[in-house]
């Protein structure tokens, strides 16, 4: 069983990435597979600023390239592998897993860590993916500091849109939250929050059709789904830029695992230990129902992940 691996792991994301790193100090023979970019949500970002230790006063030095380089050198360093490839499928029932890659090899190991993550629901506006990273955001805590006594705007109309408009407030000098609807889908506490404060201005039956700007976001255009009108708003020019915070729901990143592992809503359904109900097979990060999505409590999942397989292996396998 000399060529099998201890551990693959699905998924180059911190999640993928501090399990690669635990499992691989732990002596087990690790693989670590990522299709695109290594990083996930964070190579999307432009600064990141809030992880623990990762701290600079110059901003390019808190590019999160910077963070994800650091956590792929230390994961060769201790021994791991890491292979730039797509995943096609998994076979996960047998004691020996089977991960086969869109090319057509198979590798077999004794556990798998799938840690595919999941995106940001995209709202489908104009210039929503152009200007991501330079106004529009899909979390709050990560960058409600960049426009701090600056206008933002917020669309959804759920817990979290509600949730982070009220967060969004603690920064920005007004909150603009767009509702397609004619109510919000939230607990009646937080939209009594959310009408009690006096940053936060709710628009119901608004959406944003277009996002317009030199580079960063300078304009938005609206309409008031209820009686057609369109408008256009400007940033104020003393701050040249405004934010465009959206909050639409997330896809976990799954589809491969359908009918393999435990799922709700799509997401994969692990303990805290990231014990999936297969033997053998544990999940991480993003792709679990979890109330934080950051890059904190992505590498918590991947390291208690790595550690759970290693037990797991130990336990199961001869030496």
């Amino acid at each position: 069983m000399s060529n099998i691996y201890d551990c693959i792991i699905i998924g180059g994301g911190p999640s993928g990435l501090a399990a690669s790193i635990y499992s691989a100090r732990g002596r087990m023979k690790t693989l670590l597979l990522e299709k695109g970019s290594f990083g996930g949500q964070i190579s999307i970002t432009e600064e990141l600023a809030n992880y623990p230790g990762f701290y600079s006063d110059h901003e390019e030095d808190l590019h999160p390239k910077n963070l994800i380089n650091k956590m792929i050198d230390q994961a060769k360093a201790f021994g791991a592998e890491i292979v730039h490839k797509e995943v096609s499928d998994v076979s996960l029932d047998d004691k020996i897993k089977k991960v086969t890659l869109a090319y057509g090899t198979v590798y077999e190991t004794k556990s798998v860590i799938l840690a595919t993550g999941a995106t940001p629901r995209k709202l489908g506006c104009k210039g929503e993916v152009e200007y991501t990273g330079k106004g529009v955001s899909y979390c709050a805590t990560c960058d409600a500091n960049f426009f701090e006594d600056m206008e933002v705007f917020c669309v959804g109309g759920g817990d979290t849109a509600v949730e982070e408009a009220i967060y969004l407030s603690k920064f920005a000098r007004k909150v603009t939250l767009l509702v397609r609807k004619d109510h919000v889908r939230c607990a009646k506490s937080y939209l009594e929050k959310a009408n009690a404060n006096p940053k936060i201005e709710i628009k119901y039956r608004h959406e944003l059709l277009e996002l317009k700007g030199d580079g960063i976001v300078e304009s938005a255009i609206l309409l008031n789904n209820e009686t057609g009108e369109t408008f256009e708003y400007f940033a104020d020019e003393n701050d040249g830029t405004f934010g465009v915070f959206i909050f639409v729901g997330y896809v976990p990143q799954t589809k491969l695992f359908d009918g393999k592992v435990g799922m709700q809503d799509g997401y994969i359904l692990t303990d805290e230990e990231m014990k999936t109900n297969v033997a053998g097979v544990f999940a991480c990060g993003d792709l679990r129902p979890k109330m934080l999505k950051q890059v904190i409590t992505a590498t918590a999942d991947g390291a208690i992940a790595a550690i759970s397989a290693h037990k797991y292996v130990e336990e199961n396998f001869d030496h």
